[in-house]
């Protein structure tokens, strides 16, 4: 597998000769630090370090069922957004990473994510992983989108939009320095935008760890007396392809996030290799530095896995393979993988950091 410096080097080679000069080189030099940091920013940036190592570290759940899977899954990666009747849906909010793969490696990444955001004893280690498989096993018997509007009330108040929040966002957005974008991102913003005719201010935006490098534009309108917004961001064949020798492999990410068991987000699309979504107070991503949301609970990580199974059921109909899989696994399994997965990834975040990187 090489060091982690080596592998990510060979990673961003990989991506210059994807995206050419549209790379931008100074948000690699932001996922750098961010790798830095802690193991669980280390884990966020570096998806395709995992691609790489997961079948090494964990041989025994490469002969599970495959299933569209999300790949780059972890505590940051759910969120809320408005479906087309206006609801507010919680689940998985990015697919950037969407592949073919064993069901079980998402179940491990999650567990794993939850371990070394907040390391736990190995007795509180067991419980966040029984709640995992716990809501999976849920989800496989009766999937169905999780909507915040009339039920889950607990997940609604933890999750609900504060006015410190609504205002640090359009502070954000408003205060974005604003430049021209390329036109194949503009045609792509207008295109989601209510009104096609409508003048769009475009602009650069920094955001999340794994996708840092990529290009990645605002477009912001007013229109019937409040400002609208899209983002567009360059989506690339998943680094699980890559690493597993399908390099050529399409891009999965529009196809799993319209799964049947899904709260669909309407304005979400995938053309010719750039992703577009609004961004709204609403529609965002559900960060662990969140007042009152205390992500690595138990309820909130049975909810991320009955998520999951109705992600991986979307595209296909898995759910009897997977649940005869868990069935005939040994008790303590998803403990085990996720500690030497923890284990992996906090020796290559510990040499990154003595490299000086």
């Amino acid at each position: 597998m090489g060091s982690i410096q080596q592998s990510t080097r060979s990673y961003e080679d990989w991506m210059r000769r994807q995206l050419g000069a549209d790379l931008v080189e100074k948000d690699l030099a932001r996922k750098h630090e961010k790798m830095r940091r802690d193991a669980f920013s280390f884990l966020r940036a570096t998806y395709w370090r995992w691609a790489e190592t997961v079948l090494a570290v964990c041989p025994d759940v490469a002969d599970a069922p495959g299933v569209l899977a999300v790949g780059d899954i972890h505590l940051e990666n759910f969120g809320t957004w408005r479906d087309a009747d206006g609801r507010l849906a919680w689940g998985v909010s990015d697919f950037d990473e969407a592949a073919e793969m064993p069901y079980a490696i998402d179940l491990i990444r999650l567990a794993t994510s939850a371990m070394v955001a907040s390391p736990q004893p190995d007795a509180a280690a067991r419980v966040l992983c029984a709640a995992i498989l716990k809501g999976y096993r849920r989800g496989l018997a009766a999937p169905q989108p999780l909507i915040l509007d009339r039920d889950l009330a607990w997940l609604r108040e933890l999750v609900v939009v504060s006015e410190k929040q609504r205002a640090k966002f359009w502070k954000k957005i408003e205060g974005a320095h604003q430049e021209p974008a390329p036109p194949g991102y503009r045609r792509a913003i207008a295109a989601a935008m209510p009104d096609r005719r409508l003048a769009i201010r475009t602009a650069r935006r920094t955001a999340g760890a794994g996708s840092l490098g990529r290009p990645r534009w605002i477009g912001i309108a007013d229109w019937r007396g409040a400002p609208v917004v899209r983002e567009a961001k360059a989506v690339l064949p998943s680094a699980w392809d890559r690493a597993n020798g399908r390099g050529t492999a399409k891009i999965r990410c529009g196809e799993v996030a319209s799964g049947r068991y899904r709260a669909v987000d309407p304005w979400f699309r995938v053309e010719r290799g750039i992703a577009v979504r609004r961004l709204s107070p609403n529609n965002r991503k559900i960060e662990a530095g969140d007042d009152a949301v205390a992500l690595p609970s138990p309820p909130m990580l049975e909810a991320m896995g009955f998520d999951l199974a109705g992600v991986h059921l979307g595209a296909g109909d898995r759910g009897g393979a997977a649940g005869r899989d868990l069935a005939r696994r040994k008790r303590g399994w998803l403990l085990a993988s996720a500690t030497r997965m923890a284990t992996a990834i906090e020796r290559d975040h510990e040499a990154w950091k003595a490299a000086g990187t």
